[in-house]
């Protein structure tokens, strides 16, 4: 069944002026008064996706997908591809990611025919106890979303000499000599990006007693504010810092000069972070998990300390009901993905961390008897005030960058990357050229939690790659960015594909829904605070009828219009038969699917 989702939501979100993720869309905002083009295939709210025989890159920016097409002309992997597009991202995306920064990633490797899977988080000080923790945030009862305390290892730098090791051809020097050039000779921002820019300069502004050092960011982001749409941006530090690690390897970064002068910065303002902790940090390669959906396909993702499992869930809930009885668009639909999103997430907040610290019952989790279980509290009607954590039987913001490449021989890699909140800490190290990660703040102070902070322990992440099998076979590497948006994000793209016949390109178009709130893994066990019912945005391309149903149902709803909070699609499918490529990428980004 095809429901066509009748909306002009990519018209407004085009005619809008920008407005924050978090205000609600209002009617005396402007627009140009004028409605969607015509298309002659597919709706005339999206695009063409792009078909391709060699190769595919997907990414936020359309210089880092030429750029990963240029590595893949060149003869390198996906995976060569990846890197390059990843470290273009970090200079020419710096408010979603970056080398002072995590990264996960999930490969399809066509020599094993199977899927690896790549953590590349870094953890908390060694050398700071939970009890000199807690002694630092001096009374308050969260962690600091900016300055030293939140930050934790960068694991990015790492995680891609770990995947250049087993899956990589061409050397590092040429993979990041195209950024370093775009770093020193500069490129124009996008509109987006330079959005964001701004956005993440008035918050830093209002927040410099927390960051204490923010002069090194300003010099380097923002020296006559917040450089705008088609404006020339340079970076040189960047430029430098990365052809430290093209020539010295991983060890620049981590034990050598880059890792020096980390050390000493963080003694200087009152960081935790030391060299023995750069020096300690190293990847771990782990299992990916698949749950069957419907009609052979199969989701996969990475297993904590990300969020992955929580889109596994909430596909083993909705797998339960026949969803194509009901229009897209309907409230029923949105209903039931909410509350599996819901019940999904009490889990998450209960136990999802660092498995080598709190392991989590997974298999339990991701059965299909538990699956039944979870669906069984699912009210139909209603929208359910309060779900608890399943008992085993033995979200946060987040501003993030997503990229995919596909190489000739079949080689997919599905890669994503973040600072965490917005562009970070607001932290520059001196001359470095990058800011540090902010993803520390996912910390529990609850001492009980399996998510609470610990000395070398890795915190909570939301970032996560995703890649779907259709009978066994590799068929789509996809993901979407922004904290708690991702796992439900993955599911509404499955359901668009599988249930309503969407193509790869119409699937991250049509209008998202974003359930925020309800339990988090930052939370106490006693859940103090926290409102269970959460809020259910959604964007313009929802009827009326609908939300006003789903108000009716108990559903807070509110409308929001820019799309922001939404998240960021890139995907690349694989036809079994031909080995064409098709890639898609969306409009609430810059980005671009370039094949050839």
């Amino acid at each position: 069944m095809r429901n066509l989702l009748v909306s002009t939501f990519a018209l407004t979100a085009l005619a809008l002026p920008p407005v924050h993720a978090q205000e609600k869309a209002t009617p005396d905002q402007p627009s140009f008064g004028i409605g969607a083009g015509g298309r002659p295939v597919g709706e005339a709210w999206s695009r063409s996706p792009v078909h391709a025989q060699h190769g595919m890159a997907a990414t936020a920016h359309p210089l880092a997908s030429q750029i990963a097409i240029d590595i893949l002309k060149k003869g390198g992997t996906a995976v060569d591809a990846a890197i390059a597009a990843n470290a273009a991202l970090g200079l020419m995306e710096p408010t979603g990611n970056g080398i002072g920064g995590d990264l996960f990633a999930i490969i399809w490797d066509p020599k094993t025919q199977k899927l690896y899977g790549l953590n590349g988080s870094g953890k908390s000080p060694m050398g700071t106890s939970y009890k000199q923790f807690i002694q630092q945030l001096k009374g308050s009862k969260t962690i600091p979303p900016f300055g030293p305390m939140p930050i934790t290892v960068p694991g990015t730098v790492d995680a891609w000499f770990e995947m250049h090791g087993k899956f990589g051809k061409l050397s590092m020097a040429d993979i990041l000599a195209p950024t370093i050039a775009y770093a020193k000779d500069g490129h124009p921002v996008a509109p987006v990006i330079g959005y964001y820019l701004d956005s993440n300069l008035k918050r830093f502004e209002q927040s410099l007693d927390m960051i204490g050092n923010f002069d090194n960011a300003r010099n380097t982001y923002f020296k006559n504010g917040a450089p705008k749409a088609g404006e020339i941006f340079k970076n040189p530090d960047l430029a430098n810092t990365l052809g430290k690690i093209a020539t010295g390897g991983r060890d620049a970064f981590y034990k050598g000069d880059i890792a020096k002068t980390i050390d000493s910065y963080f003694k200087r303002i009152g960081g935790n972070l030391r060299y023995e902790d750069f020096a300690a940090h190293s990847s771990k390669w782990v299992e990916p998990g698949c749950v069957a959906y419907r009609k052979g396909y199969e989701l996969c993702e990475l297993p904590p300390n990300s969020q992955g499992f929580a889109a596994l869930q909430m596909a083993n809930i909705l797998k339960n009901v026949d969803l194509t009885q009901w229009p897209r668009g309907s409230a029923e639909v949105l209903h039931y993905i909410t509350e599996a999103k819901r019940l999904a997430f009490e889990d998450v907040a209960r136990f999802y961390a660092d498995p080598d610290v709190s392991p989590a019952p997974l298999d339990w989790l991701l059965s299909d008897d538990y699956g039944k279980e979870r669906f069984a509290l699912i009210d139909p009607a209603q929208a359910t005030p309060e779900f608890g954590p399943g008992e085993p039987k033995l979200e946060g913001e987040g501003d993030t960058t997503y990229l995919t490449v596909a190489d000739k021989d079949g080689m997919m890699v599905s890669l994503i990357q973040s600072n965490y909140r917005g562009m970070g800490s607001g932290l520059v190290a001196d001359g470095l050229g990058f800011m540090f990660q902010d993803r520390g703040e996912l910390y529990s102070l609850d001492p009980d939690h399996p998510n609470v902070y610990a000395p070398g322990k890795r915190p909570f992440q939301t970032i996560i790659p995703a890649f779907m099998k259709k009978d066994g076979k590799p068929f789509m590497s996809f993901g979407l960015m922004g904290g708690g948006m991702q796992p439900q994000g993955h599911v509404q793209v499955m359901i668009n594909m599988v249930d309503y016949g969407m193509n790869l390109q119409e699937s991250g178009d049509a209008a998202r829904l974003n359930h925020d709130g309800g339990r988090q893994p930052t939370d106490d066990l006693a859940g103090t605070g926290v409102d269970p019912l959460g809020v259910l945005n959604v964007e313009p391309g929802i009827s009326t009828e609908t939300i006003e149903r789903l108000k009716a149902m108990g559903h807070k709803v509110e409308i929001i219009s820019n799309g922001a909070m939404f998240g960021g699609y890139q995907a690349i499918s694989r036809d079994a038969e031909t080995g064409v490529y098709t890639g898609a990428t969306e409009m609430r980004k810059d980005g671009q699917a370039i094949g050839y």
